[in-house]
């Protein structure tokens, strides 16, 4: 707004209202600019961004998926360590001095057990006995006939002293036997020098031969 007095009273009265103006839009400006401000920081305040620390949890959380990672990491390289990177399979164990051995201690428990289904298991369809008095017997059934029509029956039945020799898918093992029992009614002591003779055959240890030598005391 502008009002014009003419004359040079009028013309100074005129500046001075033209500055009061300005004056005033300088002070309407600056309160519009404040209010502005003032309302932009209640509609939308300031972003502060804050680093949340870790929880028990958290971490908890973090241990877990690692492990589960180096578990699958372990299942998906073990086959590899297993079988070769080529696929290769581990073969099957053959026989040993130690297998030769374990499968006499077998057939001396069904032995010392009367266990006529676990003895004919143990020995070869052509397995042969020579008996202390030098008889020999022939057929895997023998022992197992004899106990079954109580024509022999055992209540001891020890090895000890055990000596083991391999040759190929042959074993030789001879030990010291101390059995007691019934044999035709009547009881019996013996303490013998054995050797059972293995064959290995389709994957397990077969007694082809039994040689039994009466020790004295």
């Amino acid at each position: 707004m502008e009002t014009t007095i003419t004359g040079p009273v009028g013309q100074n009265k005129r500046i001075i209202i033209v500055d009061i103006l300005r004056g005033w839009a300088f002070v309407v400006n600056s309160e519009k600019r404040l209010y502005t401000d003032q309302l932009n920081n209640v509609i939308a305040p300031p972003v502060v961004t804050r680093v949340q620390e870790p929880t028990k949890w958290g971490m908890v959380q973090t241990m877990m998926n690692r492990l589960a990672i180096a578990i699958l990491s372990g299942l998906l390289i073990a086959p590899l360590v297993m079988f070769g990177a080529a696929g290769k399979v581990k073969p099957a164990i053959g026989p040993t001095a130690e297998s030769a051995l374990a499968a006499d201690q077998e057939l001396a428990k069904a032995l010392q057990a009367n266990d006529t289904v676990g003895i004919y298991h143990m020995l070869d369809k052509d397995w042969a006995v020579i008996s202390t008095a030098g008889g020999v017997g022939e057929g895997p059934s023998i022992f197992p006939d004899g106990i079954r029509s109580g024509y022999l029956t055992r209540k001891t039945y020890s090895l000890s002293e055990p000596r083991v020799r391999l040759y190929g898918n042959i074993a030789l093992v001879t030990t010291k036997v101390e059995t007691s029992g019934m044999f035709q009614g009547k009881p019996f002591v013996v303490t013998e020098r054995q050797t059972d003779v293995w064959c290995w055959k389709g994957g397990g240890w077969k007694c082809i031969l039994t040689h039994e030598t009466k020790m004295s005391k």
